[in-house]
């Protein structure tokens, strides 16, 4: 009996000692750092440093886009309130040779037209706004 139970006991240690070397050898593959999972989180580990880079320095291009935006948006709004004054200011020319030889109907017509597209181009502008 006691034979059977040394017997026994040596296969057990044997198994246990080729379950250790079974694992070891996977524990070294999953590590490795080129084919197993260490490489993967170095791969991957490398990446998100290039891309936290390339996140910055899209972050400056579209500080600096938006800071010419702004100054752009300021000289065109100048630009707007000069063209208005001059449209303004155009209303107060005399009247053209033509419009003399026009009947007061013609005239009207005229200056409706004038009006609208004037009002139509200021109410665009008031809801861009």
């Amino acid at each position: 009996m006691e034979l059977i139970a040394d017997i026994l006991l040596i296969a057990g240690a044997l198994g246990a000692g080729l379950y250790c070397v079974v694992l070891s050898r996977r524990l070294n593959k999953f590590t490795d750092l080129e084919k197993g999972v260490g490489g993967a989180i170095a791969v991957l580990s490398s990446q998100v440093d290039d891309m936290t880079a390339a996140l910055d320095e899209a972050r400056t291009a579209t500080n600096s886009s938006a800071s010419s935006l702004t100054a752009l948006t300021g000289r065109a709004e100048g630009v707007a309130q000069r063209l208005e004054l001059l449209v303004a200011s155009m209303h107060d020319l005399p009247v053209n040779a033509e419009k003399q030889n026009m009947s007061s109907e013609e005239q009207t017509e005229v200056i409706a037209i004038d009006k609208s597209v004037f009002q139509s181009r200021r109410t665009v502008r008031e809801a861009a706004e």
